[in-house]
Formats: C-alpha cells, sequence, structure tokens
C-alpha cells in the first residue's frame, strides 16, 4: 500500500506575495502540510498493526487520528490549487452562471464565504461546495479538518482559517488575510473542480498518494 505524499506545489513559495507571504507558505507548507502527510501515513501503519494484534480498543482513537490528518491533507492539497499567482476577479462561464443561480450575485457569495470562514471559532476553513443531493452550490465551516461538513459535498473553494495560515503576517486580522485570499483565487482550477463534482467525475481531492 502506497504512502500519501505532499505534493509540490506549481508555483514557488513567494509567488503569492504580498497576498500570503514567503516565509508562510514555506512554513504552511513545507512544515504544516508535511506534519499531516506524515500523521495520515503513521495512523494508517498504526491501525494496520492495532488490526493485526486484534486490538479494536485502539481502533476507535487511530480512525479518528487518520480522518483529523488525511482531511488536512486533502484540504491543503486543494487550497494550494485553488491559489494561482495570477488569480483573482470572478468566475465567469457556467460556474459563474451557478452562483448568480444558488447565491443571487457573485458579491453575495464573496459575503458569505468570507463570513463562514471569518467565524469559524477556533480553527477550521470556509468551503464552498457542490450538494450532488440538493444539485446546488452551497458554503459550509469546517470545524478543524473533518467535522460539520455535510458527506456528499465536494469542495471546490477552500480558505484556511488556522492561525498558521496567516498569523505570522496579518497577526490577529484574519478578515484583512481573507479579503487578500479573493485576489488570488484560480478561478480555472475551481471551474475544473466544479465541472468534475457535477459530472460525478473524480477531482484528486489529494493530488499525489
Amino acid at each position: 500500500m502506497a504512502d500519501y505524499v505532499l505534493p509540490d506545489l506549481a508555483y514557488d513559495y513567494g509567488a503569492l506575495a504580498p497576498a500570503i507571504s514567503g516565509e508562510i507558505m514555506a512554513l504552511h507548507h513545507g512544515a504544516h502540510h508535511a506534519a499531516y502527510v506524515a500523521g495520515a501515513n503513521r495512523a494508517v501503519e498504526q491501525l494496520r498493526d492495532a488490526r493485526e494484534r486484534r486490538d479494536v480498543t485502539a481502533l476507535a482513537g487511530l480512525q479518528r487520528a487518520l480522518a483529523f490528518n488525511l482531511s488536512g491533507h486533502a484540504l491543503h492539497s486543494i487550497f494550494w490549487t485553488n491559489l494561482s499567482p495570477d488569480g483573482g476577479d470572478r468566475p465567469d462561464g457556467e460556474l459563474g452562471a451557478a452562483i448568480d443561480e444558488h447565491f443571487g450575485s457573485f458579491d453575495a457569495l464573496r459575503a458569505e464565504l468570507t463570513a463562514a470562514t471569518g467565524t469559524v471559532q477556533g480553527s477550521g476553513w470556509g468551503v464552498l461546495a457542490w450538494d450532488p443531493v440538493g444539485d446546488r452550490l452551497v458554503v459550509h465551516q469546517v470545524h478543524d479538518h473533518h467535522a460539520n461538513f455535510a458527506v456528499t459535498g465536494t469542495p471546490l473553494l477552500v480558505f484556511d482559517a488556522w492561525e498558521h495560515a496567516f498569523y505570522l503576517q496579518y497577526r490577529n486580522v484574519k478578515a484583512d488575510y481573507i479579503e487578500q485570499l479573493w485576489s488570488i483565487v484560480d478561478w480555472a482550477d475551481v471551474g475544473r473542480r466544479f465541472d468534475a463534482a457535477r459530472s460525478g467525475a473524480p477531482i484528486g481531492l489529494v493530488e499525489d498518494r
């Protein structure tokens, strides 16, 4: 069974500045994301060992550790591809039309996702997702990495609201960080995820395994 792998970025650590500094990117990708990858691999190994020992008492805690770390890996893998030095503006085409249909306007979506990201209690994420059951776009808050998220939803655009994503640069003014994220969103990537989610095609939430 293959290990989970930290994905390479499509841009240099300093490429998203001034929205996100190179120092934050180096720590966020090279240390924090890498720790979730290591944690997911460690949990998989420990689960395998516990099953071989028939130690069912250990399974619940290890499964929670796997959910936390693997979800962190998946969300960060989406986050990096959602961002681009050439990002910003607003979506058009079918994604833009769907945003107008389900939120009323792009500005309404922007306000809702900004509020969801900014009001996460503690650590978490703001997420624009596709709900195939309701056949609609929805905004979620994710607490930590894996709670309070509809299991049917497919994340399309994720905003990291953990302090390690912004504190070195923005200190406690998370609102300024969120405002800057909008300037580097890669709407082409979000659109590809939207098209794949509606068609039921695999999107590659975790790019490398």
